[in-house]
């Protein structure tokens, strides 16, 4: 099998646990504001706790307070200010945001695609609009694109009164690092584009795996901009089918995906990772949804999505895309073949909503 077709065999670790700051007060003392700084991007001790958590969008915690309850689209960093700085290197006096990774304005002598950007400290704000500060503790050039740079961020928890990444780490990335993205991704998952406005988006969350697997968002496709299969991928990857923010799958639910593009294609051979006679048609994507739907990913009932969104679906459309894949419920007000990406995957039981066990 080759690499093309290799590629697209992904692992959604979605339903993922969140790394939870265990024994601090309900509130500590608030510290003073040269201390703060002055401890960004210390080591910290392996003191944390795994809690059970929904998908994520971001790749983030849901919030410093480990107590509290609150639902999946919540977010403790959501999108962050390239200027004013509110700690840097002498001299720099803001950040800019070149296709995957930032540049320091102006440019330090020393040069070098990290340069000046390490220990920045950005203002940035959390999914309830509340102000946040997150600072740049590491860079790392991707190995396979140098354009790219995975970031190794904190922020402050102001619960804690610490600096912590505020990324998920999971058992294959532990220590999630951050890729950097223009604009900023809303509650309900849709993505806006906001000058001088970046988001940080952590290696477990959709964001970041959609660029991975290959839908860079500042990249393009034979003159075609890749913005839209990177959105329409985002949606895909947490099974958001009425296009509001809800996730519909589970942890190493593994898919097969494929694009308009050719960019990545259908896996017509065997493997470890991947039985294709196994796996079934799911749905067909666009930026703010499925257009059609064969079936659930994680097995409930297709009757629960369509009271989700009431109005959005038609039941009993049949629409034939070719090579196949077939729709019994489709979007009253988008063409089905208007889709830019499709998946396959395994599914759960009908009518329930059991995990579907991946690698």
């Amino acid at each position: 099998m080759n690499a093309m077709k290799k590629f697209p065999l992904v692992c959604l670790f979605l339903q993922l646990p969140a790394l939870a700051w265990a024994g601090a007060p309900a509130s500590a003392t608030p510290v003073h504001e040269a201390e703060r700084y002055a401890r960004r991007c210390q080591s910290q001790a392996a003191y944390r706790i795994a809690r059970p958590q929904g998908t994520m969008l971001w790749g983030t915690k849901r919030d410093w307070d480990t107590e509290k309850v609150t639902e999946e689209r919540s977010s403790v960093l959501v999108s962050a200010e390239l200027a004013p700085l509110r700690q840097a290197d002498a001299g720099v006096k803001a950040l800019r945001l070149e296709g995957g990774h930032l540049v320091a304005s102006p440019v330090p002598e020393a040069g070098g695609v990290t340069s000046g950007v390490v220990g920045t400290v950005l203002h940035a704000t959390d999914s309830h609009g509340r102000r946040v500060e997150v600072a740049i503790c590491g860079a790392e050039p991707s190995a396979e694109d140098p354009g790219m740079v995975f970031y190794r961020i904190e922020a402050w928890n102001a619960v804690a009164q610490e600096w912590e990444n505020p990324c998920v780490g999971l058992d294959r990335v532990t220590d999630s690092r951050a890729l950097v993205v223009s604009g900023f991704w809303d509650a309900s998952g849709a993505h806006h584009e906001a000058p001088g406005k970046l988001t940080f988006a952590c290696q477990n969350g959709a964001i970041a795996k959609c660029i991975l697997w290959g839908y860079k968002p500042w990249a393009s496709r034979d003159g075609q901009p890749l913005t839209g299969l990177h959105q329409a991928c985002t949606r895909m990857a947490r099974a958001d089918y009425c296009g509001n923010g809800r996730s519909h799958t589970h942890q190493e639910t593994t898919i097969d995906m494929y694009d308009r593009l050719g960019l990545i294609q259908r896996t017509t051979e065997a493997s470890e990772e991947w039985d294709p006679a196994r796996a079934s048609f799911e749905a067909a994507w666009a930026p703010d949804g499925a257009t059609c739907l064969a079936r659930t990913r994680d097995g409930r009932a297709m009757e629960t999505i369509l009271q989700e969104c009431p109005n959005r679906f038609q039941k009993g459309a049949v629409a034939e895309l070719g090579g196949g894949d077939r729709c019994t419920v489709r979007r009253v007000d988008v063409h089905p073949g208007s889709a830019l990406l499709r998946n396959l995957s395994y599914g759960g039981p009908k009518g329930t909503t059991a995990p579907v066990q991946g690698r």
